[in-house]
């Protein structure tokens, strides 16, 4: 098994307990990567409501953005396809300077 499959299967219980808690919960997964990406596709991050946050979708550099569309997922319980790459303003503001481009789908859980 690999180590993301590993890592995601366990998020996926931090998920589920933070839910079992009451919180509302959103979970973040890279789709897709093109040239240097922080994270490989696969990556996970979980999100709580209350700001509790588990693994990681790009290593630090776009994880406050990915919070940002968390939150407004997990309130109107619509997804979203986020994309970061070079040729995107955004991706400069929130620290994307690796030269890749990755794509973060973002859920609202339970």
């Amino acid at each position: 098994m690999s180590a993301v499959s590993t890592e995601s299967e366990d998020l996926l219980g931090v998920a589920a307990r933070w839910a079992a808690e009451g919180e509302k919960v959103a979970l973040a997964t890279v789709v897709e990567t093109w040239g240097s990406s922080p994270r490989p596709a696969g990556s996970r991050l979980v999100l709580t409501a209350s700001g509790r946050m588990e693994g990681s979708v790009s290593g630090g550099c776009i994880e406050g953005a990915v919070a940002d569309a968390a939150r407004q997922t997990m309130e109107t319980g619509t997804p979203q396809l986020l994309d970061f790459g070079i040729s995107d303003d955004r991706a400069w503001e929130v620290g994307l300077a690796c030269g890749g481009k990755l794509k973060v789908f973002v859920e609202r859980l339970g």
